[in-house]
């Protein structure tokens, strides 16, 4: 009775051992890729983990613990144009791994552990700020964390400025350029929406955003900024402040996205809305791109329920304005897009897009297709097709600003000089307006006012549509 109890004994310790055993965790991979403000690595798990991080000097080096865990392969990454110099491993105990990066320089370490989502399993990052003032951030309260992506060759640095260019008030006679914020929709560990032949919506956004980059930037009098210069990942949030940063007049989010339907085509412009989407496929876009912040790791933020409702009622406060810009900015543009690609709606379509709530900057979204749909994948992945597609974004934006330029810039100046034909505007009246007062707003004459809208006394009502008709070059008056 004795050897049988003693036997069991043993079998169930043996079973619990191999039951530890099973239950650790693998480090599958790591990835590694530079952004502007740091350099990351993922650790790609096969279930969860306890970690801790510490540095050491003479010489510098990182060390992550990473305790419940062994290594399943090695950790070969490429390290060049980063502040590492090698990565190593050893493990301590049998569920215990140590992992030794060798730096070039000192770093400012940051760490968090990432849940599974619909793309990928559980993740531990590591992110190494090399640069003051980013060290600086890193260690500040909570900001959400940005992901990352395996580098199909050795990461190279972004190219982009490290003190971004600042709005400046408008001077009298001032000439600074319309700056326009560009942004490439997903990127790094989000791909975005796939085509049937694998291309992927980050690499084609991206193409279209350096094109429209290219062509606005060579109109003396504009300026246009990339939100990313390369493949890595930025949360929603985050994208509209390095706007803001870069002192932008209007924010354009390039995206190509597929739909429950691959027969769907064309392509659309948004602007916010806060009162639901226009139509379903509108809402289905929105909670499709706001939800690449789960996929790349900004979703284990959260905000108290306070904090929410005390930014969405500022939000609501100061859109009112800037929603309007935004409706005007993209009719122009999906009137241009028109010319050149099939539209799925003839009108700029509303929605919840997170990347949109911006309260001082008009902003719209561009879906330049469905990459979903077969023929318009193989379209958007052709050069000539997406410089016609910035083409026509650019034809809209210039067609926008050469009606409401900002004050204190080269385009208001020309306006102001009448060295810019306008064309037909439409106004609606504000209290207190009048027809002189719109007159010499618009520069044309009381007389043409009158004329254009057939109107028999010089009172206006609140709430009226006017014409406003087009003007002429100064050279031609």
């Amino acid at each position: 009775m004795r050897i049988r109890a003693l036997v069991a004994i043993v079998g169930l310790l043996l079973t619990t051992v191999t039951v530890d055993a099973l239950a650790v965790t693998q480090v599958k991979s790591v990835r590694l890729w530079r952004a502007p403000d740091n350099t990351r690595l993922v650790f790609d798990l096969s279930g969860p983990v306890q970690h801790s991080v510490f540095t050491l000097s003479a010489p510098d080096r990182l060390v992550i613990d990473i305790n419940g865990a062994t290594l399943a392969a090695p950790l070969n990454v490429a390290t060049s144009n980063t502040p590492i110099s090698s990565v190593r491993s050893a493990q301590r105990t049998p569920t215990d791994l140590r992992v030794v990066v060798d730096l070039k320089k000192s770093v400012t370490p940051k760490s968090f552990t990432l849940a599974p989502n619909a793309q990928y399993g559980n993740r531990l990052v590591v992110d190494l700020y090399d640069q003051e003032a980013d060290a600086i951030a890193a260690t500040a309260p909570a900001t959400p964390p940005t992901p990352v992506q395996t580098p199909a060759t050795t990461p190279a640095v972004p190219v982009t400025p490290t003190q971004p260019a600042i709005k400046l008030p408008p001077v009298p006679s001032g000439k600074r350029d319309i700056v326009v914020a560009i942004d490439a929709g997903h990127g790094g560990e989000d791909p975005g929406a796939s085509g049937s032949r694998g291309q992927h919506e980050k690499d084609i956004v991206l193409q279209i955003a350096k094109e429209l980059q290219r062509q606005i930037n060579g109109e003396k009098g504009y300026r246009a900024e990339l939100t990313r210069t390369g493949d890595y990942f930025i949360p929603l949030r985050k994208r509209t402040e390095i706007a803001r940063k870069k002192g932008a007049d209007l924010f354009i989010s390039i995206h190509a996205d597929a739909a429950p339907s691959r027969a769907a085509f064309g392509a659309s412009v948004f602007a916010l809305s806060d009162r639901g989407a226009t139509s379903e496929t509108a809402r289905w876009l929105a909670d499709t791109e706001n939800r690449s912040d789960l996929i790349g790791g900004a979703g284990n933020v959260s905000l108290d329920d306070k904090d929410r409702m005390l930014a969405g009622v500022l939000l609501d406060l100061s859109m009112t304005a800037t929603l309007s810009s935004s409706l005007n900015v993209g009719q122009k543009v999906l009137g241009n897009m028109g010319r050149v690609t099939s539209l799925h709606k003839q009108r700029v379509e509303q929605a919840g897009f997170m990347v949109l709530k911006s309260p001082d900057i008009p902003s719209i979204l561009v879906e330049t297709g469905f990459i979903s749909n077969n023929n318009e994948a193989a379209k958007l992945a052709t050069a000539s097709h997406q410089q016609a597609l910035a083409r026509s974004i650019h034809t809209g934006v210039r067609q926008y600003f050469q009606q409401n330029p900002p004050p204190g810039t080269y385009i208001a100046w020309l306006r102001d000089s009448g060295k810019i034909a306008q064309g037909p505007r439409e106004h609606t009246v504000r209290p207190g307006e009048t027809l002189a007062m719109l007159a010499v707003r618009y520069q044309v004459s009381v007389a043409s006012l009158r004329s254009t809208n057939s109107l028999k006394t010089d009172e206006l009502k609140v709430g009226q549509h006017l014409d406003i008709p087009a003007t002429t070059l100064a050279s031609q008056q």
